[in-house]
């Protein structure tokens, strides 16, 4: 369905901030609100403290869950784009591109410009990514529609 793909691509690109569904080694869920840039549409990054909960959930257990949504919509107007998703903290040789793709985000939504250093093992903050394997919209009825963004 090519408008399903359409449609996901432009709440990805709409919106800022995703929320991550975590769950620690017991199965506790959290979910945080992270800002984020995205490769293809389908690998979402973003930058958080390793202390952080959803942080250390992931460590645990990289299976998570997404959505990219606006909350500022009016009520029975909002569209939503959802994910299942393995999750890594960015280490070696996948940090250069990566961080250049959130910088760019972050400069392009007006924010500043990231360098590895300021992820890397000594500094406060770490490169996350998570890489989708199934990707949904939801239909008029609110059943889930797989999107194929090949």
């Amino acid at each position: 369905m090519p408008e399903a793909a359409a449609r996901a691509r432009r709440i990805i690109d709409s919106n800022q901030y995703l929320t991550l569904a975590t769950a620690d080694a017991d199965g506790r869920p959290w979910a945080s609100p992270v800002w984020f840039a995205h490769q293809d549409h389908k690998r979402f990054i973003w930058v958080s403290k390793p202390d952080a909960r959803h942080s250390r959930n992931l460590a645990e257990r990289p299976e998570i869950a997404l959505v990219v949504f606006d909350s500022t919509l009016a009520i029975g107007t909002g569209d939503a784009l959802y994910a299942e998703a393995a999750a890594e903290q960015l280490d070696g040789p996948d940090v250069a591109g990566a961080i250049e793709v959130f910088s760019r985000r972050s400069l392009e939504c007006g924010g500043r410009a990231w360098t590895a250093d300021e992820v890397g093992r000594d500094a406060l903050h770490r490169l996350y990514r998570a890489t989708a394997s199934a990707l949904f919209i939801l239909g008029e009825n609110d059943e889930r529609i797989p999107v194929d963004l090949a």
